[in-house]
């Protein structure tokens, strides 16, 4: 590989950079599988990520006196970072509970939210300074922006919390093709 980088010198800060992308962008997939307990894609995605870096690194004390792909080094992390957030955001892997909180119909909520496909749990509270409805609802991170257009379109002056959750058991989480909600696992 010494050789090519004698050759064309101006591929070494390319690949270092582009390389540092990858890799960064996999330990941020990587940090999310073992957050959420994803025993085989962690490891897999790890293997893939240092791979990558050890490559990466290695050319780096190659070149030990290159500014340019020290640079190059730097840049690829902090574009890996960026990148790896869109890409997280892409798969939008997970699922999320939403806690609602509303002075208005929250029976109408629940049901509102369990007409589109969304289980929902209704519950009764008291406020600092009156009563509240609160609704609960579990659903897949990709589902969780179209949750979020029910609930300002049913109320605007509603009070939301977002929480990413590890791991669900039984419930309604999707509708079926004929429109009747669907236990999960």
């Amino acid at each position: 590989m010494t050789e090519f980088f004698e050759l064309y010198p101006w591929m070494l800060p390319v690949i270092i950079f582009f390389g540092r992308i990858c890799d960064v962008t996999l330990g941020t997939l990587r940090i999310i599988f073992v957050a959420k307990g994803e025993k085989k894609k962690a490891p897999l995605v790890g293997f893939f990520e240092v791979f990558i870096w050890v490559v990466i690194i290695s050319q780096i004390f190659t070149h030990a006196n290159s500014m340019i792909a020290y640079l190059a080094y730097a840049g690829g992390y902090a574009t890996g970072n960026f990148v790896g957030i869109l890409v997280e955001n892409k798969i939008a892997f997970g699922f999320q509970l939403f806690r609602i909180y509303t002075k208005s119909n929250g029976l109408g909520l629940a049901q509102l939210l369990n007409r589109n496909g969304f289980g929902s749990t209704h519950i009764r509270g008291e406020g600092v300074v009156a009563e509240v409805e609160i609704i609960e609802t579990v659903v897949s991170r990709k589902s969780g922006k179209k949750v979020m257009e029910i609930i300002r379109t049913f109320d605007p002056d509603a009070f939301y919390v977002i929480e990413d959750i590890r791991t669900k058991q039984k419930g309604i989480f999707t509708v079926s093709s004929a429109g009747a909600p669907r236990l999960g696992k």
